[in-house]
């Protein structure tokens, strides 16, 4: 069995998450927005528990196209409340709609989520050399200044934190640890 980080523990799908997705570099605006989303929604519960809610996300929040997003209303966030399969919390559904409308701004601005978020690392992940997880922070300066910049643009559920997280999940920066088989089997 190949050796993982620890915080994926011993879950099927914490296992297949990591393996397949976690610091996957991400290109795809919806698939960012989306991810930038969950990690909001995971404020305060468990990774797991928003992993396991994912499709049901995905399905209530239109595969998370945020131009729809954008314009949802009362009705929508009223449905969003009565879904069972999502976190029914109304400041994150509120922040959901909320970012939707800030990520359209930041596509007009910078041409694409994809150009904004790859800028803050020059279009290259940085790659960390953790030995365990105990090393891994839970913010940096960088997320700091994302964190900034994103709030200054009306974005919420975008702290430093947060930010640090959707860093690792979209792979701007790989924290897998260098005991971890997918630290020896990235590219360099």
């Amino acid at each position: 069995m190949p050796k993982r980080c620890e915080w994926c523990g011993s879950d099927p799908l914490y296992r297949a998450y990591h393996d397949n997705d976690w610091g996957v570099p991400v290109h795809d605006d919806r698939l960012l927005f989306e991810m930038l989303i969950l990690e909001g929604a995971q404020a305060g519960l468990s990774w797991l528990t928003i992993l396991k809610k994912r499709e049901n996300y995905r399905r209530a929040f239109d595969q998370f196209d945020f131009e729809k997003i954008a314009r949802y209303g009362d009705r929508d966030v009223e449905r969003l409340l009565g879904d069972a399969g999502i976190v029914r919390n109304r400041l994150k559904i509120a922040s959901a709609i909320r970012n939707a409308r800030g990520s359209i701004a930041l596509c007009e601005e910078f041409g694409s989520l994809d150009h904004y978020f790859w800028n803050w690392v020059d279009g290259e992940p940085i790659r960390n050399q953790w030995s365990s997880m105990s090393e891994l922070p839970a913010r940096t300066e960088l997320s700091d200044r994302i964190s900034k910049d994103l709030k200054k643009r009306n974005f919420n559920f975008v702290g430093s934190t947060i930010v640090y997280a959707f860093l690792q999940a979209a792979g701007f920066v790989d924290d897998h640890t260098t005991n971890c088989f997918r630290y020896r089997d990235r590219p360099l």
